[in-house]
């Protein structure tokens, strides 16, 4: 009986191909260094790149972006909770759009899974306050949104540039 490869990414590698993944893998933290407000919410595009790995390379693409591309970000604010969580969000939305979910689906299943994560290491585990963490996940769903909606619109022609078809 042979098992069905459900996490594994089926590619054919090359030059392209691993210069991409770890582009995805390593730029994560230079993009955590950017954010602007909106509403007094601090939005991020790093989980840009996560989709983009996701959606290329699957779940194990997004399980290995969300956590190399979040060291930087764990470092700095001694929170390594945080790499766990960017790592289920990744893997989720690869898995989901595995299953032809659709990105933008995929993106908001992955951040429900992932907020209880958040929410309870965040608050018992990192020692934050609950009103803190209420912002920081309303901004996660303001940034994913726009993050996967811009994933949707430049994920097939990235992918596009990269692989043969």
């Amino acid at each position: 009986m042979k098992y069905k490869n459900i996490f594994g990414m089926e590619i054919e590698w090359d030059f392209k191909k691993i210069f991409l993944l770890s582009s995805l893998l390593i730029f994560p933290n230079v993009l955590a260094l950017f954010h602007f407000q909106l509403f007094g919410l601090r939005i991020h595009f790093f989980q840009y790149l996560i989709f983009l790995a996701a959606f290329i390379f699957g779940p194990v693409g997004g399980i290995l972006s969300g956590g190399i591309g979040s060291f930087y970000t764990a470092i700095a604010l001694n929170n390594p909770y945080i790499a766990i969580g960017n790592m289920i969000l990744g893997g989720f939305v690869g898995l989901f759009m595995k299953y032809k979910i659709g990105i933008m689906p995929s993106v908001l299943l992955a951040y429900a899974i992932q907020v209880p994560w958040l929410w309870v290491t965040d608050i018992y585990l990192a020692g934050m306050i609950m009103k803190y963490v209420n912002m920081i996940v309303i901004a996660l769903l303001v940034s994913n949104i726009i993050c996967g909606f811009m994933t949707k619109l430049t994920a097939k022609r990235i992918k596009s540039l990269f692989f043969d078809f």
